[in-house]
This record gives C-alpha cells, structure tokens and sequence, in this order.
C-alpha cells in the first residue's frame, strides 16, 4: 500500500491520477464498499492518503476495466 504525501494534492498534479473508491464503484457497476473489500483483499492495488483515505490508480483501473469489458481477453 502506497501512502499520498502532503503537496501532492491539485497543485501537486497527484489527485488527477488517483480515483475515489465512488469513481472505482461507479466503473464496475459495484457499491463502494465493494471496491474497499477489493483493495483489503489485495485484488486491485490501493493507496493511502495522509488522512487514511483509499484512492486508486487511474490506469491501473481503466486497464482492469477493459480487461474484463474486452471480449477477446476472456481466459
């Protein structure tokens, strides 16, 4: 788990890469708790800000989503 410092806020360009586990939620289609389980089970990787909020890479997430929205990556 990865910890946000202080600085890295907007002016730090930081927030733009991270999403709140509402934004995450809303991507799959889950409720927000769900994606807290997620990150606590180490299913998708979490970091933390200085005030214990969880925030997720943007990437990370939008890679995760088409892997399993995307029809010819089915295993």
């Amino acid at each position: 788990m990865r910890r946000v410092g202080q600085g890295q806020g907007r002016d730090g360009g930081g927030d733009d890469e991270l999403l709140t586990p509402k934004q995450v939620a809303e991507l799959f289609h889950v409720n927000p708790k769900t994606v807290s389980r997620w990150a606590q089970q180490g299913r998708i990787g979490v970091t933390t800000t200085v005030g214990g909020h969880r925030r997720f890479d943007r990437a990370e997430i939008h890679a995760l989503v088409n892997a399993l929205t995307d029809p010819g990556s089915a295993s």
